[in-house]
């Protein structure tokens, strides 16, 4: 074997044991007389002592050669280490080495392999393996281990079925782009890729599996964002029999487990608001309320006057900003300066000083009063010292546009603590959303989600006005769950497909399956999905998936460590039947 304990398990207790290690060289000290290694494997670092009096001394000389990242194995005995290290766990002890097998040499890496590192982003992405050795990752893949690992034994406990569904399936148009997989067999088809397992866990419900879930890939040809991947991971969950308020009631459980035994974090409220109230209150749908800001709409008290900006604007929409009126007129400048950035896109910004005296200081005090800026400051629950942000314009912009400022004064101030969690549902979400560029209406989820009951009768007249029976869990800010009841019924089905343009052969083509099998007595059913990648940053104290994922694409959906995607030779286009326009 090649070894008899790992290099993060040796204690005291093991004095005088003869024991085997092998790891990576993290780091030598060549005194002449005496030689330390710092071995490393994945559960920690011991101290090997070479010493010329008590070590062969072909062995020492062996130690000698010894560089960074080297795999060795090693025998020894446990000895007490005379200068003990408290800031590991094997500190106490150190082996007297007295054989050494160089297993693989190593070039000098191309950065340090320590917590702290000397490498960009760019440069440990491309050798990802190496940045794998390092503390932080390695513990980033196993916390995302012991999510995955939580998740499975609730759901296992709660009955849920794991079962794989396919990767190779069909196209379809609605959602974002697929990728596309030619079929060698069938000259001039095409397999996709999925964007979620959504037909076929509906499918699975027919069935008959009434608790079924996944820890799934998924793949959206999107054009990308800043932390998105082009493929990425989700607990996909479907359950029969069940209304909305069974599946918020299983998938709160879900949460408030992982909280509990991942960071040891009581969380007994779950606070739930509707879609329209998240965007008039937080101006998004995905609002981290671990802080205040809420919105005040100001249409009211600031129309009034001859200020032509508030009085051509569809919304007027204030945020008290806690302790804000002791900023500098230069620190208020370089906030305007933020929210005129094109990445924000406000045209300026209106102020208001609620000064310690009880006063008030604004921008406008050519147009409005003190009693005026008094009702501001109620409307927006402003507090003396605070500083009341005011935007203005087109209703769903300006709204952006001060969630946006909301969020970025909140990191400013420190409101967003990485360590307090602060859970909520978002329900009632519009079942369609209008495209511009269409020219017509889209599920806002997926054509699969069901009208609530009671506005069915709204599609012909005001579809616009249609509720979903659709829901997302929000954590701190981000979007990690969302699902909702589905359609069930082949006559609902046909009639969504209708309103979304598809013609009838067109929805035979695209879903016939799915809809010849609701004629076989399918039961009410619906679900969630989890976005595994960013609820494990959250719950990690960070923002960033890239650092939970063990071999991300960058932000130009490459694999800079492999280098894809990449050409393929004209052999294989051929047996494809693809032919390129060079």
């Amino acid at each position: 074997m090649y070894r008899s304990h790992s290099c993060g398990e040796l204690r005291a207790s093991h004095m005088n044991t003869e024991v085997t290690l092998a790891g990576w060289v993290q780091k030598t000290r060549d005194k002449g007389f005496i030689i330390w290694v710092d071995l490393r494997d994945r559960y920690g670092i011991t101290q090997l002592i070479f010493d010329a009096e008590r070590t062969p001394a072909q062995v020492v000389e062996k130690a000698k050669t010894l560089g960074r990242e080297f795999v060795i194995q090693v025998k020894g005995h446990v000895i007490e280490r005379e200068s003990k290290n408290t800031n590991i766990p094997t500190g106490d002890i150190e082996i007297l080495v007295t054989e050494l097998t160089i297993l693989n040499e190593a070039i000098v890496p191309p950065f340090t392999i320590e917590n702290e590192t000397d490498g960009g982003e760019d440069l440990r992405m491309k050798y990802r393996y190496l940045d794998i050795r390092r503390n932080p990752v390695k513990n980033n893949l196993i916390f995302r281990h012991q999510v995955t690992m939580q998740v499975r034994q609730y759901l296992s406990d709660k009955n849920f079925i794991e079962v794989e569904t396919p990767y190779l399936i069909k196209s379809t148009p609605e959602g974002a782009r697929d990728f596309v997989v030619p079929s060698r067999m069938n000259e001039g088809q095409f397999y996709a890729l999925p964007q979620s397992p959504q037909t076929f866990k509906q499918l699975l419900m027919v069935g008959g599996m009434d608790k079924y879930f996944q820890i799934v890939k998924c793949f959206r040809d999107e054009d990308l964002r800043a932390d998105r991947q082009p493929e990425f991971t989700q607990i996909d969950c479907e359950m029969a029999f069940v209304t909305q308020e069974d599946v918020l009631t299983v998938f709160e459980g879900l949460t408030r487990h992982l909280l509990k035994e991942i960071k040891n974090v009581d969380c007994d409220e779950f606070p739930r608001i509707t879609y329209a109230e998240a965007m008039q209150t937080y101006g998004n749908d995905k609002p981290d309320i671990r802080f205040g800001m809420k919105f005040g709409e100001l249409n009211k008290v600031t129309q009034h006057k001859d200020f032509k900006v508030f009085n051509d604007a569809e919304l007027v929409v204030g945020i008290a900003v806690p302790g804000g009126a002791s900023y500098t007129r230069k620190e208020i400048d370089k906030l305007i300066e933020w929210v005129k950035r094109p990445q924000v896109g406000a045209l300026g910004m209106v102020y208001v000083k609620c000064n310690d005296d009880g006063s008030y200081k604004s921008s406008v005090d050519k147009f409005y009063n003190q009693e005026d800026l008094a009702q501001w400051a109620k409307v927006t629950k402003a507090q003396t010292g605070d500083l009341i942000c005011i935007l203005s314009g087109q209703k769903n912009k300006v709204r952006a546009q001060l969630s946006a400022l909301r969020m970025e004064l909140a990191d400013r101030l420190g409101l967003r603590n990485p360590e307090e969690f602060a859970p909520l549902w978002v329900v009632d979400f519009p079942l369609l959303e209008w495209d511009d560029e269409t020219e017509r209406y889209h599920a806002m989820h997926h054509p699969f989600t069901s009208p609530k009951p009671e506005d069915i009768t709204l599609l012909n007249s005001k579809p616009g006005e249609v509720r979903a029976n659709a829901y997302d869990l929000v954590l701190n800010g981000n979007e990690i769950g969302g699902g909702s009841i589905r359609i069930h019924d082949t006559a609902t089905q046909a009639l969504m497909f209708d309103y979304l343009g598809f013609t009838p052969d067109e929805a035979k083509a695209q879903f016939g399956f799915l809809m010849d099998a609701f004629q076989y007595g399918a039961p009410p059913h619906g679900g969630i999905a989890f976005g595994l990648d960013r609820l494990v940053a959250i719950l990690g104290g960070q923002e960033t998936i890239r650092d939970f994922i063990a071999f991300p694409k960058n932000n130009n959906g490459r694999d800079v460590m492999i280098d894809a995607p990449a050409a393929i030779d004209n052999d294989q286009l051929k047996e494809l039947h693809i032919q390129l326009d060079l």
